[in-house]
């Protein structure tokens, strides 16, 4: 079985497909044109990516019958067109949560502390701890989570530790108010039956929706009305769960500030030039979409995918399929 790697992935993970038998080749930095090229040259069965794009051109450049994005959202990759010629796509979820959950804090505990500026200000040489001295802290701060998978549930364990008090929506969850009262009960949270009930009270909020038809503008002008001004926003989801106008929008209008692991304007490959106004909004701090990128996440979602792949390989089955090909 040929495999074609597409992006950065631990050489454990590059050890156990060649021991397993599979013709691996390694191009992390394929992306577009490139990317359709060195799947037509690899003449691969298997492809492996994480945030590089996979559109139709690449689907139609070689004998590619399973997908893997090692990680969890598979909106990268044309998932429809790739059930229409019979290409299975799977993915890990689970396996990065902790890695998200950590930078959604760091990126909550940076807002509230402002600790880029600070950075910048001393690296300027500026010492200014009157100006910096003044934060709210996060104890006793309300967080609003929007969606409630692995990610928010990791969120709102670290955020309990931090004596935040937590209020969650999710779909699932107002489905199913047995249930609802339940996690509520056990995870010492509050779950409410609509997203303004959380945005209402939430000093900050934090976006943990999977991005799909129905979710995408999620996070528009309406809802976003209801937050209270000064209060923190961290998107470490998907750019297009949050309308970025709006939100650049409520921004100026509210004193909001932001905290983005995502953007409307991201480049299709690990590395390449960016321009993106939502970075020079003052009190907008930004990464560069690495939520799930520590060691220990990455390990984990390598495992993962050397265990589709072997599973495959030996019976013909997609652990994790996110679409019935076949």
């Amino acid at each position: 079985m040929k495999v074609l790697v597409a992006d950065k992935f631990e050489q454990s993970g590059l050890d156990a497909l060649k021991a397993m038998g599979c013709e691996v080749s390694y191009q992390p930095d394929a992306a577009e044109q490139a990317l359709a090229d060195a799947v037509r040259a690899a003449a691969a069965d298997v492809l492996v990516v994480r945030s590089t794009k996979v559109p139709e051109s690449v689907l139609d450049a070689g004998p590619l019958s399973l997908i893997v994005r090692a990680g969890a959202g598979v909106n990268t990759i044309d998932v429809a067109g790739a059930s229409a010629r019979g290409i299975y796509v799977s993915n890990c979820p689970g396996k990065n949560s902790v890695a998200v959950a950590e930078l959604a804090l760091g990126l909550m505990l940076a807002l509230d502390r402002r600790i880029p500026d600070n950075v910048a200000e001393l690296r300027a040489g500026t010492w200014n701890k009157k100006e910096f001295s003044k934060a709210r802290g996060l104890h006793g701060r309300t967080l609003g989570l929007l969606g409630f998978g692995n990610i928010g549930q990791e969120v709102a364990a670290r955020a309990r530790a931090f004596g935040m008090p937590v209020v969650v929506w999710s779909r699932r969850l107002a489905a199913n108010p047995v249930e609802a009262a339940r996690v509520a009960e056990d995870l010492d949270i509050t779950v409410v039956a609509t997203p303004e009930e959380v945005v209402q009270v939430a000093d900050v909020l934090s976006v943990h929706l999977a991005l799909a038809a129905d979710t995408r503008g999620f996070v528009n002008a309406a809802l976003l009305s209801h937050l209270k001004k000064g209060a923190y926003v961290v998107n470490t989801a998907r750019a297009e769960v949050v309308d970025q106008p709006a939100l650049v929008a409520a921004i100026r209008e509210k004193g909001l500030r932001a905290g983005l692991d995502v953007f409307a304007s991201e480049p299709s490959g690990a590395a390449g030039a960016f321009a993106d106004d939502i970075v020079q909004v003052a009190g907008v701090y930004g990464t560069h979409h690495i939520g799930a990128s520590t060691d220990q996440a990455q390990d984990a979602i390598a495992t993962e995918t050397v265990r589709i792949v072997r599973t495959y390989k030996d019976t013909g089955k997609v652990p994790n399929v996110v679409n019935l090909a076949r």
